[in-house]
């Protein structure tokens, strides 16, 4: 069968003891769990000393997962089982360590897929690879600010009309795309100035394709116009965002933890929660800007076009 094997890890600051017993105790999980966040009506039960529970929802599936052993401060082995959507089971460990000034935790996992399912070992192994890689994040979050600065909203199907917006289209690596898309932006807000403009609402960016296993992405960071411009500059796009229906979901927290949304839209997808086009591509709006207010307060709505 074939094997799937991922290890992550992110450095703390804050005590080995405090991180050791905060990762212990499931009951802590929700706050910082990657997938428990995409699924709030996930039914979740714990044993009483926190060291073993389950999950059962209609985006994460169901199963459990409890404490095999423990070496204390420095290491938790844990049994994790799979119910749904299909039965398997994978090791998984933290690992506990000093770090410079702080504490290294890496989480790994080693798993084996159905044999029909072998042609899916990179992409699950890159997927699961971002899924602790956004736990991490929350987790140091918590334990550093105690917030994980991450919050999700699902306000139900929405109208998007039709947007003509002009833009910048680029590639990236996802490692990269942060700085790459700080520079689109400040590059499209400068000539929009310089220009005077019109427009006709907040910044977005469409998402044309997305590689989990080479972890790339090209996208196009537009901006709404009242009206099409007659000429651009080279380089720059003109296009029209076509009207559709979508699910929206809204994030309100750090850019850095935006991977809560899309998971949680991918995977409802995936659950037939809702029919995705697959001719419109998805999309994020960003409803304020971190000129106006602090990073823990941004809000990012995330729309999935829907089928006709």
């Amino acid at each position: 069968m074939p094997k799937v094997s991922v290890r992550k890890s992110i450095v703390i600051d804050a005590p080995l003891e405090k991180v050791y017993e905060f990762v212990r105790n499931f009951k802590e999980w929700p706050a910082w769990s990657p997938w428990l966040i995409t699924d709030p009506e996930c039914k979740v039960s714990y044993a009483d000393d926190g060291g073993q529970y389950t999950w059962e929802g209609d985006v994460v599936g169901a199963g459990e997962m409890s404490i095999l052993s423990e070496e204390k401060p420095n290491e938790i082995v844990y049994q994790l089982t799979f119910l749904k959507p299909f039965k398997s089971q994978a090791g998984v460990a933290m690992n506990f360590a000093l770090k410079g000034g702080g504490i290294e935790v890496a989480w790994s996992m080693d798993s084996k897929l159905p044999f029909f399912l072998f042609f899916m070992r990179p992409m699950m192994t890159a997927i699961i690879g971002m899924d602790y890689e956004r736990g991490l994040r929350m987790l140091k979050e918590l334990l550093e600010t105690g917030s994980a600065g991450s919050k999700l909203e699902f306000p139900g199907e929405e109208a998007m009309p039709v947007q003509d917006y002009v833009g910048l289209r680029s590639a990236a690596s996802i490692a990269e795309m942060g700085e790459a898309m700080e520079y689109d932006m400040k590059k499209l807000h400068d000539w929009v100035a310089a220009n005077e403009v019109e427009l006709a609402g907040t910044p977005f960016t469409i998402y044309h394709q997305w590689n989990p296993t080479k972890a790339t992405t090209e996208y196009t960071l537009g901006f709404p116009l009242v009206k099409p411009l007659d000429s651009l500059p080279d380089g720059f796009v003109a296009g029209e965002r076509p009207a559709c229906r979508a699910f929206p979901i809204k994030h309100t927290g750090s850019y850095c933890h935006l991977g809560n949304a899309w998971s949680s839209g991918i995977n409802r997808a995936r659950n037939k929660v809702f029919r995705q086009s697959k001719t419109i591509a998805p999309f994020e709006i960003y409803e304020n800007s971190p000129a106006e207010v602090p990073e823990e307060e941004l809000e990012t709505t995330v729309y999935f076009p829907l089928r006709d």
